[in-house]
């Protein structure tokens, strides 16, 4: 018979130890351990890995070099791996112009609907081309906006704020600051407009000229300068307000000043295609009554809905044969929740949980045999109501006869399993064994296992004392997507879990509407964050707001996210936090760097000087294999360690500054105990449960969580003054229970020290052990954006309206429930 296991020998990827496991196929297999245990580094580095670059060895030498390419892992022999296809947790594209229809291909399909069975107006004299249906193509977009449905402009209130300011004192406060700004007020008083009156009392024509024109007359100008200062005059050309500001938009490779001009700017919708991005011949086209983008804007149940008639007819023809094909594949992007999305839904726009199943729902309906699926916490994101349809997706997946190895932090995903395999016993150098490969049920014969207690363990939670608010930030009127005139209260000086179905509004008002509030507010212009926040390509949505109260008790807001802390290598754990300065310092304070002149900046592997210049710093050199994937290999000239032979002369107790950065945390805060700027940020670092990490350990190696943590630990050792409010986006997706564990007790320290947490999370621990939770719901979408229950965890328990109420009913009951 032929062997029905992947047998893996000798994997050395990253922190596994030489690695030996069987893993069957034609199974579910969770592959389990906390951060950085190694999991992801056997699933994806290694078993997909090598699947790839088996595939890749029969692909054309020339197709070869097309492709991005994963890299041979370190393993010595793999036995039984099916071809793989893997569906991991990453963002897309930030481009406006990919969508959920181009993401699952579904806009194909319903442009083929429109061209051969759309009713087209009387007088048509033929059908249009599938791409004269699609906003993407030069055939389809609108003229006026090019396929993007807005145009941003400018206006005299977006550009001039307060009315009652002068032109001096800076009424057009679009304008420049500094010299450049003086420029024009200067030209302006040259030109014989009245610089010093009130910009309301200035005659209308006056105020369009100097806000509109598109002259660019060139004046001498008589500079005022201070006393003793040279009065020499020059030639001064002006600009208007608007044309500074497009022309900033537009043309500056400096984003704090795009982002600057971003706040004159309105978007509206296209005045020629109404938001729509279409042209007029296509829009005239209707199926059903309805033209393409109406369609594309519902909801994909209601559309699906809206076909089924003519799916269920049942002739050969166009209209039914390509309707049927879309309920079909709506129906199963239906199953796992995202019923809600429309197919004109911007990609930017989703979580990286939706972008995975959207890909999940493709790959259903590809009809692929034989093949191994590796994922990446399918159930990120997810609601506890959805977990079921995910897994019965995940079943029908596997009895079409492929394997499923998922790399899964939820419990109750991981308790249907076939399979565990199960990675630790700790993390970084401390994990990369595998504790358990085998039945779920055997796990608990694994003493070892950080896993087995969150599996099996069935004592009922210890009570804990629900804290009393200090007082009350109200949100009156909130309307932003699906909210709609929403009231929302949120209690100051406690922990508050934000839930509900994925879609239901609960990101949208935590890390859109709470923390644009506050941002006003505090007068911070801090930079909205890019986790699903919507178009990427100009201003974005503001919420309207009837009114707010209880902002005045905040005194900074802090979020953090999962967004990687660095794009390259270069970025590290120590540079993000800054201790990297306080070591550069400390070498740079030793006798032997100040007889030789040295100074920090020569310990820094980022700037010429002190680095090794043939890998510029980075440690190691790509290496080109022609038709074989690239790979990374050790720097020849410093091996590995960033420096030139000189730097790494200079010690610290014996240790050079490349050594330091190869320390763990936790060695390094033995080694820099007693230099107060390192050890406070280490202490931190080990207090999120970092310990295990290098100093000098990429970003690129880090997973999101770890990111994510690393932020955190980067805010926790800064001294904090005041009140804050601190805003975190599901804060426990990546993490195992017992990494969760770790981040709860950092997050109800900072309520203990008197500060406000806020939460979006789909973890009923987490929401379980808040002072106060908010439910969304009751569905995703247009049936969502409402508040359907709120109070304490017991309150919001027992709740009649509520789906999160059951699961957190349960979970209050068990600790491993969810």
């Amino acid at each position: 018979m032929a062997d029905s296991y992947v047998r893996v020998r000798g994997a050395r990827e990253h922190n596994l130890r030489t690695v030996d496991v069987d893993i069957p196929r034609d199974a579910l297999v969770a592959f389990t351990g906390v951060s950085g245990s190694g999991k992801s580094s056997l699933a994806f580095g290694t078993l997909y890995a090598e699947a790839q670059r088996r595939y890749f060895e029969s692909v054309a030498p020339y197709a070869r070099r097309l492709i991005h390419q994963v890299g041979a892992p370190k393993v010595e022999d793999i036995t039984g791996l099916p071809p793989a296809v893997a569906l991991e947790q990453r963002r897309s594209a930030p481009t406006s112009r990919s969508s959920v229809g181009t993401v699952t291909t579904l806009s194909n399909t319903l442009r083929m609907l429109f061209s051969r069975a759309g009713d087209y107006p009387e007088g048509a004299t033929e059908r249009l081309d599938s791409d004269a249906f699609s906003p993407n193509t030069a055939a389809g977009a609108c003229q006026e906006c090019h396929g993007l449905g807005t145009v941003h402009r400018v206006t005299e209130e977006s550009l001039v704020p307060d009315p009652a300011l002068s032109v001096r004192e800076g009424a057009v406060a679009a304008w420049p600051g500094a010299w450049q700004g003086k420029n024009l007020r200067d030209i302006l008083d040259a030109l014989g407009h009245d610089v010093d009156r009130p910009w309301r009392e200035l005659p209308q024509a006056d105020r369009d000229w100097i806000l509109f024109t598109d002259e660019q007359p060139v004046v001498t100008v008589h500079p005022v300068r201070d006393v003793g200062r040279i009065q020499r005059p020059y030639k001064g050309q002006y600009m208007s307000a608007r044309r500074y500001v497009l022309h900033t938009f537009a043309d500056s490779k400096s984003e704090t000043l795009r982002r600057r001009v971003q706040g004159f700017m309105v978007a509206e919708p296209c005045p020629v295609c109404h938001g729509r991005r279409l042209r007029p011949e296509a829009l005239a086209v209707t199926f059903e009554g309805h033209d393409i983008a109406t369609l594309a804007g519902r909801p994909l149940s209601a559309l699906a809905e809206l076909l089924r008639s003519t799916a269920e007819r049942p002739d050969d023809e166009v209209a039914p044969v390509l309707a049927r094909d879309l309920v079909a594949r709506i129906g199963v992007l239906t199953e796992l929740g995202l019923g809600y999305l429309s197919m004109d839904r911007p990609a930017p726009t989703l979580s990286t949980g939706e972008l995975q199943r959207l890909r999940l729902a493709t790959q259903l309906r590809s009809g692929l045999f034989g093949v191994v699926y590796v994922l990446d916490e399918p159930s990120a994101g997810l609601h506890p109501a959805d977990t079921e349809s995910l897994l019965t997706v995940l079943k029908r997946l596997k009895e079409a006869g492929n394997s499923l190895f998922v790399v899964e932090h939820d419990m109750d995903v991981v308790r249907r399993a076939d399979w565990i395999v199960d990675v630790g016993p700790r993390a970084g150098e401390h994990g990369g064994q595998v504790l358990h490969s085998g039945p779920v049920a055997a796990l608990a014969d694994a003493p070892d296992s950080a896993t087995r207690r969150f599996l099996f363990d069935a004592a009922p939670p210890a009570e804990r004392t629900v804290r009393r608010p200090s007082g009350t930030l109200t949100l009156r009127g909130v309307t932003l997507h699906n909210l709609r005139g929403l009231d929302a209260a949120f209690p100051l000086g406690v922990f508050t879990a934000v839930t509900g179905v994925s879609g239901s509004g609960k990101s949208t008002l935590v890390t859109r509407v709470l923390a644009d509030a506050v941002r006003d507010h505090l007068g911070t212009g801090e930079e909205p964050p890019d986790t699903a926040d919507g178009d990427a390509t100009g201003p974005e949505a503001r919420a309207q707001l009837a009114g707010a109260e209880g902002l005045g008790a905040i005194d900074r807001l802090v979020r953090v996210d999962q967004k990687p802390i660095g794009r390259t290598p270069r970025s590290n754990l120590a540079t993000y936090t800054g201790l990297f300065d306080a070591v550069r310092k400390v070498f740079a304070a030793t006798d032997e760097a100040r007889a030789r002149g040295y100074t920090a900046g020569r310990f820094s592997f980022n700037v010429a000087g002190g680095r090794c210049e043939t890998c510029q710093g980075e440690g190691f050199v790509a290496v080109e294999l022609l038709f074989l994937p690239g790979t990374y290999a050790p720097c020849t000239a410093c091996h590995g360690a960033r420096y030139r032979p000189e730097t790494l002369e200079i010690t610290y107790r014996d240790r050079t500054v490349a050594d330091v950065l190869a320390m763990t945390v936790d060695t390094a805060t033995a080694f820099l105990a007693d230099v107060p700027a390192a050890a406070r940020s280490l202490r931190t670092l080990q207090d999120v449960g970092l310990g295990y990490l290098r100093l000098g350990q990429p970003a690129t190696e880090l997973s999101g969580g770890e990111a994510q943590r690393i932020k955190l630990a980067t805010e926790l050792q800064r001294t904090r003054r005041g009140h804050t409010l601190y805003l975190l986006d599901e804060p426990t997706t990546g993490l195992h229970p017992a990494d969760t564990e770790v981040l709860l007790r950092q997050l109800h320290g900072l309520v203990d020290a008197g500060h406000t947490v806020v939460v979006v999370e789909h973890d009923m621990g987490v929401v379980a052990g808040a002072d106060h939770v908010i439910d969304l719901g009751p569905g995703g979408g247009a049936d969502g954006g409402r508040i359907v229950a709120a109070g304490t965890p017991a309150e919001v328990a027992a709740a009649p309206l509520s789906r999160t109420a059951p699961y957190l009913a349960r979970r209050r009951a068990r600790p491993d429930a969810s």
